[in-house]
């Protein structure tokens, strides 16, 4: 076969298991162990921080019991990842709990040198337009949106993170609350709205936001790293005053899991 590769971006998944403690309790002697071993060596070969990668986890709350983040340019290279990945275990003791396809993609609302230009006219320090300051200004600009743009379609998520939440979501499609029934300027300037409200966060939250269009049951997968807990639910709650949100976001269930390597897990 072919590697079946995107036209732009990767491929992620995410997947939840519980253990079936019965199972686990009835394995061999240093049957634990040998999982653990083989689980490493995996992880070993893919440890990022870009693709391929396997990110593994641990869930908090009791919805699950594991987690991991699979990350590949290729799909047959994502498929190949999580089938060596439950190969680790033994059969019967993972327990599928959640299981979420998407891609990275760049969003409709990224900026354009238009507008890097209109936000320069308007923000501290001002510089006058066509001087010296402004072209210097507008060139780091564009810098930073090339660089913004490629972590998106590939993203590196650092180590230090020790939290990760992740969330499905659509936008709504009901009555005179249809996401797609308006014009392109006016879900731009939501956008906008709600993109201020997260750099608000910036140091505190990183995030990846990956596309599921047609690949699963929602349309976007929303993952939140962070340090410590209350900053999750300061951004998601901020969020959800912003009018993107409060009329047309619908959301699935919220997984927060801690990051750890396959030897903190055991």
């Amino acid at each position: 076969m072919n590697p079946i590769a995107l036209s732009q971006g990767i491929h992620v998944e995410h997947l939840l298991y519980s253990i079936d403690r019965i199972r686990w309790a009835g394995l061999p002697a240093g049957e634990s162990d040998q999982v653990r071993l083989r689980l490493e060596s995996l992880a070993a070969r893919f440890p990022g921080p870009a693709h391929p990668r396997l990110m593994t986890l641990a869930n908090v709350g009791g919805k699950a019991d594991i987690g991991f983040i699979l990350f590949h340019a290729t799909l047959d290279g994502l498929s190949t990842l999580h089938r060596d990945l439950e190969a680790c275990f033994p059969p019967g003791t993972l327990v599928p709990v959640f299981s979420y396809l998407s891609v990275t993609e760049l969003p409709e609302y990224v900026p354009t040198e238009d507008d890097l230009r209109r936000y320069l006219e308007t923000a501290e320090p001002r510089h006058t337009p066509d001087s010296p300051e402004f072209e210097q200004a507008l060139e780091a600009a564009k810098k930073r949106n090339e660089s913004q743009k490629f972590y998106r379609l590939n993203p590196e998520l650092q180590d230090d993170w020790s939290i990760v939440c992740f969330y499905p979501m659509s936008k709504k499609r009901s009555g005179g609350d249809n996401w797609y029934m308006l014009d392109f300027a006016a879900r731009k300037a939501l956008m906008g709205t709600h993109a201020r409200t997260g750099r608000k966060y910036a140091g505190k939250i990183s995030q990846l936001i990956t596309g599921s269009t047609g690949l699963d049951n929602w349309e976007w997968c929303v993952t939140l790293l962070a340090h410590r807990l209350d900053d999750v639910k300061g951004i998601v709650y901020e969020m959800r005053f912003d009018e993107v949100t409060a009329r047309y976001g619908d959301f699935g269930p919220f997984y927060v899991n801690l990051r750890l390597q396959p030897t903190a897990l055991w």
